[in-house]
């Protein structure tokens, strides 16, 4: 008998919950389950009227082997100009609705295990009636809560969030939690929610492996140049502007690590002192100017990767954070990495209802 289906819904974007979502999905196939996946609404585009293919399907249907379309995995795009269009009264909630309901019948008809990877934020889709709180009524689904923990004032979304689904909510998994913070959530805020009648299935550590973007993903996301090559495994974690002097600018480049700096290509003394600090992993150019070839040369000499991006310095700024905030589940290893820390530190059993066991994966 197929079990309920588990909808994996997120505090915010950038939660980590298309990795978790799929991690879970590889871990049910361990387990000899048929497993299914569906996201009703593509949320990760790459064009405002929604051409590019959200990338979380078509990488779940890679890793866990589906056959089907990514139109059936994916039947609504949620893309500003579907939204424009709806708030013009061009789509009916009841008709879009009643899809998502044949698509998820028909993909979860073979399968003993279904997961529902939820909108970018557990509200999203409101303006057609399907937030992750109608998606789950629809689809009689439990619901897992993925959050992240900065301070205890995050504990109000988590209430909210749980108020709204109500019984249908079976816990709350936190991901990416900080070293500063970890005893903290563990000792006094589990408690807090266990006390409120809310399940706390783990919590992860914030993982290097996890963390940031690469230079290379960067480079694709934003559709940059490479004009010099370098490490594009190099991880970044953080974007800093470069718009002060050369002295100034060295100064703070130097006190970070895992950056990229964004500057405009007409100021080469920023370039240069970017090149000489060591937590800097890439420079992107921004304004359609190169700086002088003897500046590059540096660059290519100590192996720092030089984007040429378009735009100007603080639109491309946005969108380098937008990638990084979003974050996602880049390939294999990244839902590996998070199989594996959710095997070590996240009740498994309890969030996929199953009392079988998982091999250890380091055996």
């Amino acid at each position: 008998m197929r079990t309920q289906p588990i909808l994996v819904a997120s505090i915010a974007d950038g939660t980590g919950k298309t990795a978790v979502t799929l991690a879970l999905a590889r871990l049910g196939q361990e387990r000899g389950r048929s497993v299914g996946y569906m996201k009703p609404k593509g949320t990760r585009l790459q064009s405002s009227a929604g051409k590019t293919l959200d990338r979380d399907p078509m990488l779940a249907r890679e890793l866990l082997g589906l056959d089907s379309e990514i139109h059936q995995l994916e039947p609504v795009v949620y893309s500003p100009t579907f939204v424009d269009g709806a708030i013009r009264g061009q789509e009916d909630p009841d008709e879009l609705g009643g899809v998502v309901d044949a698509r998820f019948r028909a993909l979860a008809a073979d399968t003993d295990l279904m997961l529902v990877e939820g909108g970018g934020d557990w509200v999203t889709g409101g303006i057609v009636g399907l937030t992750d709180v109608d998606v789950a009524e629809r689809l009689d689904a439990t619901v897992l809560l993925v959050a992240t923990y900065g301070t205890a004032t995050d504990l109000d979304e988590v209430l909210a969030a749980a108020d709204a689904f109500g019984d249908r909510l079976a816990g709350v998994l936190f991901n990416d939690v900080s070293d500063a913070v970890f005893d903290d959530l563990e000792s006094d805020a589990v408690p807090f929610l266990e006390r409120r009648g809310i399940p706390v299935f783990g919590v992860l550590p914030h993982d290097r492996e996890l963390a940031g973007v690469t230079v290379d993903g960067l480079a694709a996301e934003l559709g940059a140049e490479v004009i010099v090559e370098g490490d594009g495994d190099a991880q970044l974690e953080r974007f800093l502007v470069g718009a002060m002097g050369g002295d100034a600018a060295l100064r703070y480049f130097r006190r970070t690590k895992e950056a990229a700096v964004v500057t405009g290509g007409d100021r080469p003394e920023i370039v240069a002192a970017a090149l000489e600090a060591p937590g800097v992993n890439a420079v992107i150019l921004t304004g359609g100017h190169r700086p002088p070839a003897a500046v590059l040369g540096t660059a290519e000499a100590r192996g720092v990767p030089v984007l040429l991006a378009a735009g100007d310095t603080l639109s491309v700024v946005e969108r380098a954070e937008s990638i990084l905030e979003r974050g996602r589940a880049r390939d294999e290893g990244t839902v590996d990495r998070m199989r594996d820390l959710l095997y070590a530190h996240a009740d498994v059993d309890a969030i996929l209802g199953d009392d079988g066991s998982v091999a250890d994966p380091d055996e």
